[in-house]
């Protein structure tokens, strides 16, 4: 193999080749473990020792820590985890990155190739899921070691190449160097795994020194700290926390056991560590150490470490949890101050409808994720104001006078019909939106014109309701009733205009029939709800003649 191709080309050979099977392997692992360990992270981290041990084993059935440190990320972005739950976890998986370096130490490379060939043929001709991903495994294990022969073939002719050499010798006189330039090749093949291999490589084939090794391994620590920072990229601030815990962690680490290099050379050299036995077994002796140490210097400290980053990464003004800003449930107010508090958090709620029902239309204009993301969100948050109003007034209703008991029925009777009208725009118009982008659907020039003039009669409805509630003025809600009336008028018209266009067999009109007339229904039904709340200040005085007349 040598003798057709130079050292450099080989050692970088023998590298993809183990960089592709500890990444099949991975990836094969993972999928067999399914979304098992997602359950695990979020059940068991909450114990910091059980939590350590999960970060070991998940690291173990991973291959990866990088890749167990990036779902740690992507569940605290997704809000699933805290940083205080996965602090232990993280740790757990420093300690468990270990073993994979351990098993990379083993003088068993040759069985790689055997290995891959085995297993190759039962993934080719198996249907079985399962039995594939296992036989995925057992091949990027067997491309792995298979990497690691051909890496030592080709370092064993490295020092013939005198630019190589040289970098070695120059990386030996500034350890800070080797160091840095490790930690960016490690980030780079998103692997510490693969730049200790190779320092083990180099160190058997006798370009590297165990001390030159050391700095290798405390770089290929630094490195890996990357790959969470990257999946954290574009995440929430939980996943930052988790992505910067991960690199504070690994940083001190290395600190502490950068003064100490010299004398684990000299200590592991002399033979007296009994797991020793080769310089490649020395190498990776040194990083058990490193990492079994700084998890047990770390470990009584990781909740303190914890509240730090909280404070120092914390979340954005954008990013800040939605919440009641006038409401105190805990504390008794009387009636007419908890009347008050209640109507200035209903009124906010009311304006997050308001502009729910403004956007509704873009809906069906411009297929928009972040519209539709954006739609969503609110309504939940109406959600929550709509629980929280109920139970803040319940809570004060006792003890309450009639009148204001009857205040605050009428409060929760509003929220509930916002919160209704929040919903039709987000399980409705926003369901009707997207059938309509999905099927690429085009509403005609009429149609399009016709959905304009409802939406536009009703979010001037859904002001003046808003305005009328906040004033409780008898004049606007008799404005409000009428508008009502007018807009059931303006569906009955348009409708049948519709099915006019549907007579003249109008191509648009015919495609487009159902989302058209469910949207004209549902913007109707909007109205209903912004007007029930004004029937009871018209209850006692109709001067307007408005309300209805049961015969």
């Amino acid at each position: 193999m040598i003798a057709h191709h130079s050292a450099l080309v080989v050692t970088l050979g023998g590298l993809a080749l183990f960089i592709f099977g500890l990444s099949l392997a991975s990836e094969a692992l993972q999928k067999l473990a399914a979304n098992r360990t997602r359950d695990l992270i979020s059940q068991l981290s909450t114990r910091p020792v059980l939590g350590v041990f999960l970060g070991m084993v998940l690291t173990l059935m991973i291959q990866s820590s990088g890749a167990v440190t990036s779902m740690l990320v992507g569940l605290g972005s997704a809000k699933v985890i805290s940083l205080r739950q996965v602090m232990s976890v993280i740790v757990g998986a420093a300690v468990g990155s270990t073993f994979t370096v351990q098993l990379i130490s083993l003088n068993i490379s040759h069985y790689g190739l055997p290995m891959f060939a085995l297993a190759f043929p039962v993934y080719f001709l198996t249907n079985k899921r399962a039995l594939k991903n296992a036989m995925s495994v057992i091949m990027g294990f067997g491309l792995l070691f298979w990497g690691l022969e051909i890496i030592g073939l080709g370092t064993a002719h490295l020092r013939e190449v005198e630019l190589f050499t040289a970098i070695l010798q120059e990386l030996s006189h500034n350890p800070i160097y080797t160091i840095l330039v490790t930690a960016f090749f490690t980030a780079l093949v998103h692997s510490s795994a693969v730049t200790i291999a190779f320092a083990m490589s180099l160190a058997g084939g006798g370009l590297l020194s165990l001390q030159d090794a050391i700095y290798w391994v405390y770089g290929a620590n630094v490195g890996t700290t990357a790959i969470a920072l990257i999946a954290s990229a574009g995440g929430n601030y939980i996943g930052r926390q988790v992505a910067w815990a991960h690199c504070f962690y690994k940083l001190g680490s290395v600190a502490l056991f950068i003064p100490l290099a010299p004398w684990l050379a000299e200590w592991f050299a002399s033979d007296q560590w009994f797991f020793s036995a080769t310089i490649e077994r020395d190498v990776a002796n040194v990083h058990t150490l490193l990492n079994v140490v700084a998890a047990v210097l770390f470990f009584p400290f990781i909740q303190y470490g914890a509240r730090g980053i909280e404070k120092f990464f914390g979340p954005s003004a954008s990013e800040r949890e939605f919440s009641v800003k006038y409401l105190r449930r805990g504390d008794y107010q009387s009636p007419s101050v908890a009347l008050a508090y209640a109507e200035r958090e209903l009124l906010r709620m009311g304006d997050i409808v308001v502009g729910m029902i403004k956007d509704s239309l873009k809906l069906f204009k411009n297929e928009d994720p972040d519209l539709e993301a954006s739609i969503r969100e609110r309504d939940d948050r109406v959600d929550m104001l709509t629980r929280e109003i109920s139970l803040y007034l319940t809570q004060q209703m006792e003890g309450a006078q009639s009148e204001s008991q009857s205040h605050m029925i009428r409060l929760i009777s509003f929220a509930a019909d916002l919160e209704s009208v929040a919903d039709v725009i987000d399980h409705n118009l926003l369901e009707m939106a997207q059938k309509k982008h999905a099927l690429k659907l085009e509403f005609s020039e009429e149609g399009w014109k016709e959905l304009t003039e409802i939406h536009r009669s009703v979010s001037e409805l859904a002001e003046l309701s808003l305005t009328s509630f906040q004033s409780q003025d008898q004049d606007l809600a008799a404005k409000v009733i009428y508008h009502k009336r007018q807009i059931r008028k303006l569906e009955t018209r348009l409708r049948e205009a519709h099915i006019e266009r549907l007579a003249q067999k109008r191509p648009e009109s015919i495609n487009t029939s159902s989302i058209h007339i469910d949207a004209l229904g549902e913007y109707r039904r909007l109205s209903g709800l912004l007007s029930n709340h004004v029937y009871a200040l018209l209850k006692e005085s109709d001067r307007y003649n408005i309300l209805p007349r049961r015969q």
